[in-house]
């Protein structure tokens, strides 16, 4: 993408191919007011891979995907301190601009979110707008029915393009906000439990879609599903809190190493169903 002002980006007739991104987050601290929900969290989520975050409720994955994007700083009682580096760098050095690491740094959220005033087209477009991208019709054509087709939904709506976005069946809905957020040709995709509303069918559909996706897209996911964990992600981080302290890694690595040979019982236990 070329820069023609400091608020417009214009996308060229041919996509530029886009570099897999390593995103790291270096002794993240985080507190809603006086109450610190993550201590010291550091964790490197490789390019082309989708690492999913782990652990029982109220633990901070949630909090953890959101600093990572910048979403965190959106609720008034909230500090951070700490690093979050994209390729190396900082998305919070103050000559960082809010908005170029919303582009670089896609969000998919548990509940299907699309404008239901919109048609199929316009929500895959809507990210355009919102970051202040300008394309030809051309473009914004071809652009529909990459981020569709990579959404898995191409071969679904391509033939009612013009109807409502809010139509659609759940499952759709979340396959039209992950085309949503390719739109804008992201770096990293986070995704906060996308399954967790959806029947099994769905789910199948969503996570083929998602280890499809990591050939060109890093992806941090979070899920309560351990049997999803193990299916799509390529490593894992196990969250945990204890009463009265905040959220902390208690492991992270390869997931099938994590899976069959954890190092901390804690870790065994938890993947294991023994908490949580």
């Amino acid at each position: 993408m070329s820069a023609v002002t400091d608020e417009t980006t214009v996308l060229p007739a041919v996509p530029e191919p886009t570099a897999l991104a390593t995103i790291e987050a270096r002794d993240i601290t985080a507190w809603f007011g006086q109450h610190k929900v993550l201590d010291r969290v550091s964790l490197t989520m490789p390019a082309g891979g989708i690492t999913a975050l782990i652990g029982p409720s109220g633990c901070g994955k949630s909090t953890f995907l959101r600093i990572l994007n910048r979403m965190h700083e959106l609720v008034p009682s909230a500090a951070l301190a700490g690093e979050v580096l994209l390729d190396g760098q900082d998305i919070y050095d103050p000559a960082k601009r809010l908005i170029d690491a919303r582009r670089a740094i896609g969000m998919v959220f548990q509940k299907p979110n699309p404008f239901p005033a919109m048609s199929i087209r316009e929500n895959v477009l809507a990210g355009l707008r919102l970051t202040g991208t300008r394309a030809s019709q051309g473009v914004k054509d071809e652009l529909v029915e990459s981020c569709l087709t990579k959404g898995g939904l191409w071969n679904e709506v391509k033939d009612r393009l013009d109807a409502p976005g809010g139509g659609l069946s759940g499952g759709q809905q979340q396959r039209l906000c992950i085309a949503r957020s390719l739109a804008i040709k992201p770096r990293v995709l986070l995704m906060d439990e996308p399954c967790s509303a959806l029947d099994p069918t769905s789910t199948r559909v969503i996570e083929e879609t998602m280890i499809d996706l990591a050939r060109e897209v890093t992806i941090v996911i979070v899920t309560h599903n351990m049997q999803q964990a193990a299916r799509v992600s390529t490593q894992c981080a196990f969250f945990l809190a204890s009463q009265g302290t905040p959220g902390v890694i208690v492991e992270h690595g390869d997931t099938a190493a994590m899976f069959q040979h954890p190092r901390d019982q804690r870790t065994s236990d938890y993947v294991n169903g023994r908490f949580g």
